[in-house]
């Protein structure tokens, strides 16, 4: 190998003692900034042969939607005014008064109003009713039961045949 031995002259300086090719310097310098310079001539005419040979045509108007809008559905360009929009439009319908199904009479009422009623009339129960031949039949869904537990079949008020 050509490590230095210790106590030598090159090993007490502590640096190489050869100078640098000052021309080997130069010419890598000057390779590097040929190809540079080459690169920018060579990008240069190759813009130029595509100008020509493919022309844009006419500039476009500013004043004109040059660019066609993406097919449905588009991405949401202001997420947070929509959210805003959307729990304003649901409290409005939760808290007011309006037609669900004005042919049939339905209506709809604020939501407060509807827990305070169901709270005092209690929600509504289906029941099942006897029918001959011992097979039980569901009663219409707004019908008001005559009591909460489903009568049985052939038996009296007293609970006996």
């Amino acid at each position: 190998m050509d490590e230095p031995a210790k106590g030598t002259e090159r090993a007490k300086r502590g640096y190489e003692g050869s100078d640098i090719s000052v021309g080997r310097l130069f010419a890598f310098a000057g390779g590097v900034a040929g190809l540079v310079i080459f690169g920018v001539v060579a990008s240069a005419v190759v813009f130029r042969f595509f100008v020509r040979h493919q022309p844009l045509g006419p500039p476009a108007s500013p004043f004109e939607n040059v660019r066609p809008l993406p097919p449905q559905p588009r991405l949401q360009t202001e997420a947070s005014e929509d959210l805003k929009r959307y729990r304003t439009d649901q409290d409005k319908i939760l808290n007011g008064y309006g037609w669900v199904d004005q042919n049939a009479g339905t209506m709809r009422i604020p939501i407060d109003q509807a827990m305070d009623i169901l709270l005092k009339n209690g929600c509504p129960v289906r029941t099942t009713t006897p029918v001959e031949g011992g097979k039980a039949e569901a009663s219409e869904p707004g019908a008001k039961p005559a009591s909460r537990q489903p009568a049985l079949a052939g038996v009296g008020a007293e609970g006996k045949k």
